[in-house]
């Protein structure tokens, strides 16, 4: 069943569907209550000497969480300003302080994949790193919200649906007919999706028995002794969990190149034919995307540095680069697809 062009969502919504058709007149607010309460949050740590985690066995300077604190405070203020500021230069300057401060957050997103398959196979995400992407994730979706509202006001379009019409943005919500994507961009992410290959085949040979770039089955076991039980269990039946939750990268990058990633397929039950929320894939795409694409270039730009004339754990090591950054970019690649086929517009009648 396909979901009609120019399908609407208007007045007659209730409840939630109303206060997020809403949201440029609320977002810029509660963009500001994050940005005091994640200061708030690290001014705590501070004082009470819990670091920001720096990898496994590192940790960030107090005085980094002191500058997360300070721009948190300085996005909360730009936030307000972006909305209730009536000259040209209070809206120009709040807007420079989003395009600064924003990216920051961002970034500060990075790990979370990585964070939540490890939560999934048993082996525990750090506490504080935990806590502060629960914190960080929203707020960075508040502030980009809130940035792209006060960019297309700057240009004279809808803060809601980026067009320029005459009308007001509370009107009925038209969305496009569902489409697939161009034939350049499925050449792309399954060019992204292939890199995963010989990564996820050298790990599949391992967990079956067999011997690969001069390591056994045995070896590799041994040096992955200290995995979770989930982990332990998919091996012992020649699965690999990393290669699992790739697969699982691998079915969100089809989706939103396909019809079926914008209307629930008939497998779906009783979701059958009904719209698929935008945001339901693309933040896990965008926040996916973008941890595996910076983690894969990483290694890449490292490995002839540190990796090369290291056997065959350096070849793994490369394979790994280019499964993450390839799995990254595709997810990107395709979410940007997937974002501007879904856009939806304000309708004329209310």
């Amino acid at each position: 069943m396909a979901v009609p062009a120019n399908q609407q969502v208007g007045r007659g919504s209730s409840g939630w569907a109303v206060v997020l058709r809403r949201w440029p007149s609320w977002a810029p607010y509660a963009a500001a209550v994050w940005g005091v309460a994640y200061a708030a949050v690290q001014l705590a740590w501070v004082a009470r000497g819990i670091a920001l985690p720096l990898g496994a066995h590192h940790a960030f300077p107090p005085a980094v969480q002191l500058v997360l604190a300070g721009l948190a405070l300085l996005a909360a203020g730009a936030c307000l300003a972006a909305v209730r500021a009536r000259g040209r230069f209070a809206r120009t300057a709040a807007g420079a302080t989003l395009l600064v401060v924003v990216p920051v957050f961002v970034l500060g997103t990075f790990g979370a994949p990585i964070e939540f398959v490890s939560l999934i196979g048993g082996a525990g995400p750090s506490g504080a790193g935990l806590a502060h992407l629960l914190l960080d994730i929203p707020g960075a979706g508040l502030l980009l919200v809130t940035g792209l509202s006060v960019r297309r006001r700057a240009r004279g379009r809808c803060p809601r649906c980026g067009q320029a019409h005459a009308w007001g943005s509370d009107r009925p919500l038209e969305h496009p007919a569902p489409s697939r994507a161009s034939a350049k961009v499925q050449v792309a992410v399954y060019a992204g999706m292939s890199g995963i290959l010989p990564w996820a085949i050298t790990k599949t040979i391992w967990t079956l028995g067999g011997d690969a770039l001069g390591m056994t089955a045995e070896q590799w076991r041994a040096a992955n002794a200290d995995g979770s039980g989930v982990t332990k269990a998919l091996a012992s039946v020649g699965i690999d969990f990393t290669v699992l939750a790739a697969m699982l990268a691998w079915f969100l990058m089809v989706g939103l190149m396909y019809r079926w990633g914008q209307v629930f397929p008939r497998w779906t039950l009783f979701l059958s034919g009904r719209r698929v929320p935008r945001l339901l894939p693309l933040i896990p795409a965008w926040l996916t995307g973008l941890t595996l694409a910076l983690y894969g270039t990483g290694i890449l730009v490292a490995f002839p540095f540190f990796f090369a004339g290291a056997g065959g754990m350096a070849w793994m090591t490369a394979f790994g680069g280019l499964a993450f950054a390839g799995l990254g970019v595709g997810l990107l690649v395709a979410a940007c697809s997937y974002a501007a086929r879904t856009r939806p517009a304000c309708g004329r009648e209310a």
